[in-house]
């Protein structure tokens, strides 16, 4: 059975002498294993559609258990995110996360759309990598289940906490008062709090519509970072080498 679609390469692995396997997230199929055969020949029709974070017009054949890539035609390289090692890392980030949380062969137009809207942001609209990162962070959350409750404080209902606080384990913010004693959890301030309520609750085409500096920034980027891998359970290796980069 032939399957016309558009996909983005989440993650490529070498197999045998000019192959490759794919994890693709597809526009109709959601996240797809997909073999392309050749590929690493030299001019094969499919080299360029077969890399890391391109997306693609793809004709695939699924055949019993697997599915072959059969024509592709890439439509963006994102060369803006490919020429700077930052983008390109804090992107494979971005593909590595997605890949965890989608499902094999469901749908989900709203993570494919929300990490295209992320890498273009840091291609063409140039918008503060730590700005999307933490953006990225926070929306995949609320696509992916894990939607925080930033409305008021969990316990005493306040609206606009004094030193709030986001608990990294129950989703949910509370006053220093409130959370005093309870588990992990990260501080913000008025601004931060004001930019993950943007996030969570304003329109998803307007994510990047907002601009940070300083220590709102810095508080919102821990938050929404510690937010993730914790309700995630687990660590990113892309991530471990976009820190080493930024450190850098």
């Amino acid at each position: 059975m032939h399957i016309v679609t558009q996909g983005l390469v989440l993650r490529e692995t070498n197999y045998k002498e000019a192959d490759k396997i794919l994890t693709v997230l597809t526009r109709e199929g959601g996240k797809r294993t997909v073999k392309a055969r050749g590929c690493r020949r030299r001019n094969s029709p499919l080299a360029a559609s077969a890399q890391l974070l391109v997306w693609s017009d793809m004709t695939l054949f699924e055949y019993r258990d697997y599915i072959f890539l059969n024509e592709a035609e890439a439509l963006e390289l994102f060369w803006g995110v490919r020429r700077d090692v930052e983008k390109l890392a804090l992107c494979s980030y971005f593909a590595e996360v997605a890949e965890a949380v989608a499902e094999e062969g469901r749908p989900d137009q709203a993570l494919l759309s929300l990490l295209l809207n992320s890498i273009y942001a840091l291609d063409r609209l140039n918008k503060p990598p730590v700005l999307v990162k933490a953006a990225f962070e926070l929306r995949l959350l609320c696509v992916a289940g894990y939607e925080p409750l930033l409305d008021a404080c969990a316990l005493c209902g306040e609206e606009a906490p004094a030193q709030p606080r986001l608990d990294l384990g129950e989703g949910v913010l509370c006053c220093a008062a409130c959370g005093e004693g309870e588990g992990a959890s990260r501080p913000l301030d008025a601004v931060s709090l004001a930019a993950m309520r943007h996030v969570v609750y304003g329109d998803p085409k307007r994510l990047f519509s907002f601009s940070m500096n300083g220590e709102s920034m810095a508080l919102m980027a821990r938050a929404c970072e510690d937010f993730l891998l914790t309700q995630l359970d687990r660590g990113f290796r892309t991530l471990d080498f976009y820190k080493q980069l930024d450190m850098g």
